[in-house]
Parts: structure tokens; C-alpha cells; sequence
């Protein structure tokens, strides 16, 4: 009885009791194929990753054609390893194990977080539970006493919230209560999520866990000998977690969609466990880690806690392989499998994939969507829109219309294979997702959504008069007139991001993005007219690129904010990846790729010498604090050189009043 009475405590993500025997009853007499789709940890925490949701829609449309018939459910453990972890029980578990560290270490050398939470522990036990309920939305009212200030423990991260002229009013005013406390909520979020990192396990994270193990990791041995370590707390939690859900749902086929690195680990632990279990069960592994860095897996040693691994678009392999597990003849499509203690790739050249308009409606059945935490951890806006709401996630195409960047891994299927989904059907599937969820906040995460699609969804959203708010990303490119923006704002969109990337003319052509900052200051400005939030993702270090262009790129930036063109940013540090034209064929682009191991593993990032010899390092500090004072309206009148702390900096030779110039 101890499972059961775990699985009922407080946030419990796991369904009642009576549910837990009418699954025990189905195992026993069913002969169905019982799949379950699982999201290991760890992931956004205010949302489903939309993996599961897209596959399981798929295969219960396909239930009729098995002939012992198909039960597939889904489960996020991910979700549920953070609410255990963040419950007065697992406070109470984390906070024995740290005061038995205090009496073998000393509390001297406690970390900041560490001691802060040994010393408020009762504070933190009684508040955890309410502070969840109220980020999950299910107790409003605690916003008056969070802002009150005297109601949370407040730890490090609190630190530069103090301050007589109260720097949080700029932001939230006098009237932002359920914001402010939101805010204040999440940050004692991190606090705890620090104690746990600095305490208990240093390869926890709200959104990763252990990614290190994992990104680009040529060898599976960091993976191997973590997994045979003894367990951390984390690692005990999420064994009881995977522990429920094999005996609640009592697989046939469990499939772990891993889409980052920091899922890795988690994917490999709930295979162990698994494993342990029953060598009946199959896990089959596949998401987009899989599909950008397993590719060239031959390591045997990752075929002892998984069966299958499978590449790009799920459905059509996973649909095959379950075909194959029930009857035994059938060819598995773009999977790798272990023969003979070698790792082998079979992929069936007489099947195709999926059309976009087939892949049936994602379905979020079997998650508990009211256990989802709203984060809102940053001040920078858009940032906000991806921790903070319940987001319904569809894609409007397959892949992307321009398939021409050269730093994107426009090589592989989920980019290159442009299939795009027709608009009725495109309007349904929405329809259907707000009678399923109640929600209608969507997120359309394409590569770059079309922009003739996003005309033909707005025109036919509002003629249907389905009222939605949604955003995406798009490519500044100008078909997005001032009149499309509008016509877009008028069908909910409230943001867009896109990419202006090295903000450098000439950049911008050896990367083939296919925009000039002429016409990114343009679309963007027709936008920020029509209401429409609108973030810029930044790139710095891309091959050839001059510290006087990177300096010249800021001041371009500075510009667009400040004349209301964008309203978010964020710099990205340039990689080369295996998958790119550059990394393709990087002496086109003036570098050279370094030697590196052998790879039996993971193979993404490369490591390349650029002989331009910038020193990217010691801009990266510059380029990102301008940036947070150029977002908060601060700065913009300075001499963008004064950001770096290089005082031999050329100054830029970008006319300071172009962008005015060109929008007025």
C-alpha cells in the first residue's frame, strides 16, 4: 500500500485510486498493446512539451488496425519529479539529508542557499504547498500576502529586490499584484531549486537535468557510470515515480521522447527502471536530441536499457514498430536495434511519411493540465510567454519554407521537408484542442511559420470567430506588411519572434538568411504598430565575424529598441553544428574544424578555428548587459562601446539616426 499512499499525497500527478485498479484489471484481462508516451524530466514546467500529445493523437487514430488492439497513454514525469520534489514532503526528505551534511561538514561550509533554507525550514515546509497552488493557479488570493513581504522566506535570490525605491514598481507599478507575487513566488522557486543544485544534486534544474552528461558527448561513459552511481534524491524520486507508472499502466512499449540533452539522463534512468522490472517491456527512444545527435550511435552498451531508438518524425517508425512488435513481420522505418551485439540502422525505403494534414489532432488525455506551473522568473518579455500560461502547441507546416541558413541543420527532415498543413484542418485541430483543454492560448512552434499560411489561418480564424491568442516565430522577410501584422493582431497574435541574428549586412548574406536590416526595422516597426510583441534572437561569434562588426551589431540593435521596433532580445553564442552548411563544408565559410574523438555517442557541436581571431569571450558580458538595459528602456542614449570593458574599441561606423531615417 505504501505506491498508493505515495500516489495520493499532495500534487499528486497520478489519477485516483479507483483508477489505479481499474488499470491493474485491464493488464490482467486486456489483450490490447498498452503503450505509454512518456516526457522525462526535465522540461518547461508551465506546459506539456508537445511530443507525446502529437503521437498519441496519431496512434489512437490508428487504434483499429492492430489486431489485439491499442491502448496508448501518456504520463509527464518531468512535471511530476518537480511537484515531489517541491511538496513539504520532499522539502522535509531534502531538508534531512542536508542536516545530515551540516553534522558531518560543519555548517561553515554550507552554501548561501544551503544554510538559508536549513535556517527558515519550517518557513519553507509551510509555505512550498500554498506557493505551488498559487503558481498553478489555483489560489489567487495568496498574492496579497506573497507581495506583502513578510509571508515567504526569502533566500540569495531575493537580493536585488532590496532597495528603498523599490525596484520591482517600474515594473509592476502599484496595481501588478498578481504579477508582482508571481515574480516573487518564482524567484523563491529558485532559491529552493538553488539548494537543491548546490546541496543535493549538482545536475538539477528547473528545465535540465544532467545535461552535460549528454550534450555532444561522443562517449556513452559519463551516461553508463552516472546511471551505476548510487542515487542521488532527485534520482531516488524520479525511480518512484517511473516505479508508479509501470505498475499503474503496465506497459507493452513505453516511448521516451527526449527533446534536449537535459532529458537524457532522465530518459535513461526510467529505461533502468524498466529494465530492472521486466525484460517484456520495449522502450523505444526518439524526440529531437535523438534526431540531431544520435545519428551515428553505435555504442551496444545504450541497447541494455533501450530496445529501439528511432529517428525524425515519430509516427510513422513508432507505427511500424509496434506493427512489428504485434505480428512480427514488419520492416521498422529509420530505427537503430541491436543484432548480434551490433548496432544496426533499418529503414523500409518503400513506406513515406505522413502527410502534415494525416497526422491527426494532438491530444493532451491521460496529463493532468491543472498541475502545470506558471514561472515568471525574468523580467524580459518574451522569455515570460515561454514559462508563464498554459500554451496549446501545433506546428501550422513541416518543416521550413526557407531551408537556407547556414548555421541551421538544414540537412536533416524536420527542416528541410517542407509539408504544410492545410488551413481547415489547421483551424479544426485548434478548435478541437480548446473543446479538449479549455485553453485557447497557442503556441505555433515551426521552424519559421509562412507567411501565406499565417494569412490563410487569420483570415479563417476570424471568420469562424474563434477567439484565440497566439504567437510563434517567423522570418523578417518582407511579406509581413503593415497590413498582414494587422490582419494577424486581429486573429490573437500577441507576439512574434524572428531571427536577426549578426545584425551585419554582410553576415547576414554569408549566412543566407534572406533579410537586411532595412527590412527586419521595417517589418518589425509594422508589427510594434499593430500591437504585436516582437523579439529578436541575436547571434554573435559566427565565422569571420570582427569585433568592430559585433560592436557595429549593437549599435543596430540599440537603434531597433530604440525606435520601438522590438521590445525583447536575446544574444546567442554562435556553434557550428554537424548538420549545418557549416559544418558541412566550414571552408566555404572561412574556418577550420578541430579533430575530435571518435564518436559512438552524441555528435553535434564541433569545435573550429576562425583565423579572424576575435575575441568573442570578452564581448559576450557587453553585448548581454546592454541588452537588459536597452529592454528596461535604459541606455539607449549611451555609446554603445561604453557597454564593454575594452576601452581600444573603434567607434561604430553606423549612422547613429538610420533606422529613423529609413522608417520615417
Amino acid at each position: 500500500m505504501q505506491v498508493i499512499a505515495g500516489r495520493l499525497s499532495h500534487h499528486s500527478s497520478v489519477p485516483p485510486i479507483g483508477y489505479f485498479f481499474a488499470y491493474l484489471l485491464k493488464a490482467e484481462y486486456s489483450s490490447d498493446v498498452r503503450v505509454l508516451l512518456l516526457t522525462p524530466p526535465m522540461t518547461q514546467l508551465n506546459t506539456p512539451y508537445p511530443a507525446t500529445a502529437y503521437l498519441m493523437g496519431f496512434l489512437k487514430e490508428h487504434e483499429s488496425s492492430f489486431d489485439s488492439g491499442l491502448d496508448v497513454t501518456q504520463a509527464d514525469p518531468a512535471l511530476s519529479l518537480f511537484l515531489r520534489l517541491f511538496s513539504r514532503q520532499g522539502l522535509a526528505r531534502i531538508a534531512f539529508e542536508l542536516e545530515s551534511l551540516a553534522v558531518d561538514f560543519g555548517t561553515d561550509q554550507m552554501p548561501e542557499s544551503v544554510a538559508n533554507f536549513l535556517q527558515n525550514k519550517d518557513a519553507y515546509l509551510g509555505t512550498v504547498e500554498p506557493v505551488i497552488d498559487f503558481l498553478q493557479g489555483k489560489n489567487p488570493t495568496l498574492a496579497n500576502r506573497i507581495i506583502s513581504r513578510n509571508f515567504l522566506p526569502e533566500g540569495p535570490r531575493f537580493v536585488s529586490t532590496y532597495s528603498e525605491e523599490n525596484p520591482l514598481g517600474w515594473a509592476f507599478g502599484e496595481l501588478g499584484t498578481t504579477d508582482m507575487a508571481k515574480y516573487l513566488a518564482s524567484l523563491y522557486i529558485d532559491d529552493l531549486s538553488d539548494v537543491i543544485k548546490e546541496g543535493i544534486d549538482e545536475r538539477f534544474q528547473l528545465s535540465r537535468y544532467a545535461e552535460s552528461l549528454a550534450a555532444s558527448s561522443p562517449s556513452f561513459d559519463p551516461l553508463q557510470e552516472a546511471l551505476a552511481e548510487a542515487p542521488s534524491l532527485v534520482d531516488e524520486l524520479l525511480d518512484e515515480i517511473a516505479e508508479e507508472l509501470l505498475t499503474l499502466h503496465c506497459p507493452d512499449v513505453i516511448g521516451l521522447s527526449v527533446p534536449f540533452p537535459g532529458n537524457v539522463y532522465g530518459a535513461f534512468r526510467i529505461a533502468k527502471k524498466a529494465r530492472e522490472r521486466t525484460r517484456d517491456v520495449k522502450v523505444v527512444m526518439g524526440g529531437g536530441f535523438v534526431n540531431t545527435e544520435l545519428r551515428e550511435i553505435s555504442d551496444p552498451r545504450v541497447f541494455e536499457y533501450v530496445d529501439y531508438i528511432t529517428l525524425d518524425d515519430g509516427e510513422l517508425p513508432f507505427l511500424t514498430l509496434l506493427k512489428h512488435l504485434e505480428r512480427g513481420d514488419g520492416q521498422l522505418k529509420r530505427t537503430f536495434r541491436l543484432k548480434n551485439g551490433v548496432v544496426v540502422y533499418e529503414d523500409n525505403p518503400n513506406v513515406n511519411d505522413i502527410p502534415a494534414n494525416k497526422t491527426g489532432i494532438p491530444t493532451y488525455d491521460g496529463l493532468q493540465l491543472d498541475n502545470y506551473v506558471s514561472l515568471f522568473e525574468m523580467l524580459n518579455p518574451m522569455h515570460r510567454l515561454w514559462s508563464d500560461g498554459r500554451w496549446n502547441k501545433l506546428t501550422i507546416a513541416h518543416g521550413c519554407y526557407w531551408k537556407k541558413c547556414t548555421f541551421c541543420d538544414v540537412s536533416l527532415d524536420y527542416i528541410k521537408r517542407y509539408d504544410p498543413t492545410d488551413t481547415i484542418a489547421l483551424v479544426d485541430r485548434i478548435e478541437r484542442m480548446i473543446d479538449e483543454t479549455g485553453q485557447t492560448g497557442f503556441h505555433f512552434v515551426d521552424e519559421a511559420a509562412p507567411p501565406s499560411k499565417l494569412r490563410a489561418m487569420a483570415e479563417r480564424l476570424i471568420e469562424r470567430k474563434v477567439p484565440i491568442s497566439w504567437w510563434g516565430n517567423v522570418r523578417f522577410e518582407k511579406a509581413f506588411t503593415p497590413e498582414l501584422a494587422q490582419l494577424l493582431a486581429d486573429s490573437g497574435c500577441v507576439a512574434i519572434s524572428g531571427g536577426l541574428e549578426v545584425a551585419s549586412e554582410r553576415l547576414l548574406k554569408l549566412m543566407k538568411k534572406g533579410v537586411s536590416i532595412e527590412q527586419v526595422a521595417k517589418v518589425t516597426r509594422g508589427f510594434a504598430n499593430a500591437g504585436v510583441m516582437v523579439h529578436a534572437y541575436l547571434m554573435y561569434g559566427f565565422p569571420t565575424q570582427t569585433t568592430q562588426e559585433t560592436v557595429d551589431s549593437l549599435e543596430w540593435v540599440r537603434q531597433l529598441f530604440e525606435n520601438e521596433c522590438i521590445h525583447s532580445a536575446f544574444w546567442h553564442r554562435f556553434a557550428a553544428t554537424v548538420h549545418s552548411p557549416i559544418g558541412i563544408a566550414p571552408q566555404d565559410y572561412g574556418i577550420q574544424i578541430g579533430k575530435g574523438p571518435e564518436v559512438r555517442f552524441a555528435k553535434n557541436d564541433l569545435a573550429f578555428y576562425d583565423p579572424t581571431g576575435t575575441d568573442h569571450d570578452s564581448l559576450g558580458d557587453g553585448l548581454k548587459k546592454a541588452l537588459y538595459n536597452f529592454m528596461h528602456g535604459v541606455g539607449l542614449d549611451l555609446d554603445v562601446r561604453s557597454w564593454f570593458d575594452d576601452n581600444s574599441l573603434s567607434p561604430t561606423i553606423v549612422s547613429p539616426h538610420y533606422i529613423r531615417s529609413i522608417l520615417t
